[in-house]
């Protein structure tokens, strides 16, 4: 199982200063807000977060990004505010959180509509700081990684196919173009 000192490790390999009680701090702040919670696969809901954070230390990103990353979503699944994160981690990894947040809340009548709608709000989110969207793109790949749990639940296998739909033609692309494959 994946543990918060792999993610640790894993950073220290390329950014050796990095500030790692920050990514401790965004861990129990998280931890804390997601007790209670659970995934669709049964699992402690903080799993989650914990997955798209090593993915984004996959990608070697900073401190702030891991720390987003465990953070994405305190504000859209509990009673944290963003204004809370602002204050407790700084306004960078709140705008980071927001970013991710306002991304995951889109929502289209059309596939046309969707898709077009989608490549514009990332285009603006990516000219503000493009670490929103890979932090998104992590979350995405989180979720489909587990997608399986999701679609054997009443109802969920037209969920799990939206999700699937939306990933090959938004989220695909997008990661395709940025090199990230």
């Amino acid at each position: 199982m994946l543990k918060l000192e792999d993610i640790i490790v894993e950073l220290l390999k390329y950014h050796p200063k990095a500030d790692v009680d920050l990514i401790r701090s965004a861990y129990v702040f998280a931890n804390e807000h997601h007790q209670g919670q659970f995934r669709a696969s049964g699992e402690p809901y903080i799993i989650h977060p914990l997955n798209v954070a090593a993915i984004v230390a996959e990608l070697k990103l900073d401190e702030m990004s891991i720390a987003a990353a465990l953070l994405h979503d305190v504000v859209e699944d509990t009673d944290a505010t963003t204004e809370e994160l602002a204050d407790r981690f700084g306004a960078q990894i709140a705008a980071l959180v927001e970013g991710v947040t306002k991304l995951s809340k889109m929502s289209f009548s059309s596939r046309e509509e969707r898709q077009a709608e989608s490549f514009r709000k990332m285009m603006l989110a990516m000219s503000k700081d493009i670490r929103v969207i890979l932090v998104k793109l992590a979350d995405r790949m989180h979720n489909m990684r587990t997608l399986e749990y999701k679609a054997n639940r009443p109802g969920g296998m037209e969920s799990a196919a939206r999700i699937a739909r939306e990933t090959m033609e938004i989220y695909a692309p997008l990661a395709n173009r940025l090199g990230i494959y």
